[in-house]
């Protein structure tokens, strides 16, 4: 039987035909290698959301306890399968953050060996999977976001396209359940791919019923446990809206006018995608071969744009991470197709992507190695700021209860003491749902009934002792301690510490 690529097309104006892997673990090594390095510089920089993610995976290893701090359940973990990998490395290695480093890595040698199977099976040239991976690695955006469920999600996604085109139902349904679990957001990727896939109805209730027997062990648990299927990040972004006049929709904007540079690396995958996506249907219209077995990834593409289109519906403020689906997908759509054009193009087409790789890792290296922020990022004060402040916090404390200021991921990882606000508050949850169940139609309403059936509304959010805030101005007097923070995003503030009956003055 011969291979897949040797039944490709090699007329002028086909798919180049995939060069044989003489050595199959240089590349999934070199990822590694890569990947690693990568980790070691944005481990000084990991932004706030991250550490909410490292907090709960500390929990659960050290504690078997499902929640952001050990004194309080909670179900904001946005990505529970990312918290499971994560909780399990972290038993073994005992340090959460070095975790994170090993789950990343990993993922990142998953992705380009899954990469690499896509170019095989559709014919790509043997550069275009580490084109692919090293324009992923270095995407600004993507670098700000390490540590979250982005690599996990970039994995399963590619595996999906993977497993769609070869027609593996089983296997693809296992891959869709564990995007689930990733973010239940993903299942719409999964959608398009699943649907754009030749031979709809092969195998659909096979891939179906492997998917669901993956996801939900899990959704039962949560639902019947935690007292919600899907975590309560879903209402609480939603309740937050926008951020004054910047939603969800026009968030690149406000990225570029806060970091230009790196906001235009990231961002420019849409934009080139939206241009190529044009060149695709005009190909495709008139028969190309190369523009139909580059179908997957148009509908990738597809994918990744109806993501965004989601997310502009449901009015969430413009977090960075967001914009990742949309990104990965476009990366991958047009690393294929400059891998798929003629050879005298192609090499035009790799060099600029070359060129794309290089001006990222500058912008990552010019304001110095290590840095001390992430190269884009909305938190108020370094990572090294909060956790020497959370240390600080602990001693203070004393036990007592504090409300934080509004970020809470990395004092609560070093504080290891009871922060109070919405992501480890039980009780806190409750406006959120209120407010989103208004804003919502008949069946947004119905749905959340449903999945919030088992949330014990009768909880009351806990009272602090203590309060964190921020001020431009001098700590007032009561101020039991302040401290300086400076960020890119920001600027300078302070950071006080007040009972909580002085916390109005």
């Amino acid at each position: 039987m011969r291979s897949a690529s040797a039944e490709l097309p090699t007329a002028a104006g086909a798919l180049p035909a995939a060069v044989p892997v003489t050595r199959p673990w240089v590349l999934p090594a070199g990822a590694a290698v890569a990947s690693a390095l990568v980790f070691a510089l944005v481990s000084h920089h990991l932004i706030d959301d991250t550490y909410i993610t490292l907090s709960y995976a500390k929990n659960l290893a050290f504690h078997a306890h499902w929640g952001l701090i050990e004194q309080g359940t909670a179900n904001t973990a946005t990505s529970p399968l990312n918290v499971l990998a994560l909780g399990a490395v972290t038993f073994v290695v005992r340090d959460a953050v070095l975790a994170a480093g090993v789950v990343f890595v990993v993922a990142q040698v998953l992705l380009v060996l899954g990469l690499r199977r896509l170019g095989e099976r559709t014919g790509l040239p043997a550069a275009f999977a580490p084109l692919t991976f090293a324009l992923l690695l270095v995407n600004p955006l993507l670098l700000s976001s390490i540590g979250l469920e982005v690599a996990l999600g970039a994995t399963g996604v590619v595996w999906a396209l993977v497993y769609a085109g070869e027609r593996h139902a089983g296997r693809l349904g296992v891959v869709i359940g564990l995007l689930a679990l990733v973010r239940i957001d993903l299942l719409l990727i999964a959608a398009v791919l699943f649907a754009a896939r030749r031979g709809f109805w092969a195998g659909i209730w096979r891939t179906a019923f492997s998917a669901l027997a993956v996801m939900l062990p899990w959704f039962g648990f949560s639902w019947l446990v935690l007292g919600s299927a899907v975590p309560d990040t879903l209402v609480i972004k939603i309740s937050q809206q926008s951020w004054g006049p910047f939603s969800f929709t026009n968030g690149p904007l406000l990225y570029w006018r806060n970091f230009p540079t790196a906001a235009a690396l990231s961002f420019l995958p849409l934009l080139l995608a939206a241009a190529a996506g044009v060149v695709w249907v005009v190909q495709y219209r008139r028969g190309s071969e190369t523009a139909r077995r580059l179908t997957p990834f148009a509908a990738l593409a597809v994918a990744g744009a109806l993501h965004y289109v989601a997310y502009s519906r449901l009015g969430v403020p413009p977090y960075h991470w967001y914009y990742a689906p949309s990104i990965i997908g476009a990366t991958v759509f047009l690393a294929a197709g400059a891998s798929a054009v003629p050879e005298r193009v192609r090499r035009g087409a790799w060099t600029a992507g070359a060129a794309v790789v290089a001006a990222s890792v500058a912008v990552y290296a010019v304001p110095g190695l290590p840095r001390q922020f992430a190269p884009i990022t909305s938190n108020h004060a370094s990572t090294t700021e909060y956790r020497e402040i959370g240390q600080e916090l602990a001693a203070i404390a004393h036990g007592r209860k504090v409300e934080t200021a509004g970020e809470v991921g990395a004092l609560a990882y070093a504080c290891d003491c009871e922060l109070v606000d919405e992501f480890s508050d039980r009780g806190a949850v409750d406006p959120a749902i209120t407010e989103t169940k208004r804003r919502s139609g008949d069946i947004g309403r119905a749905l959340l009934e449903a999945n919030f059936h088992n949330f014990d509304h009768s909880v009351a959010p806990i009272s602090p002792d203590l309060v964190l805030a921020t001020t431009r101005r001098a700590p007032p007097p009561a101020a039991l301690a302040s401290w300086r923070i400076d960020s890119p995003w920001m600027g300078s503030q302070n950071l006080y510490l007040v009972p909580a009956h002085a916390a109005g003055s």
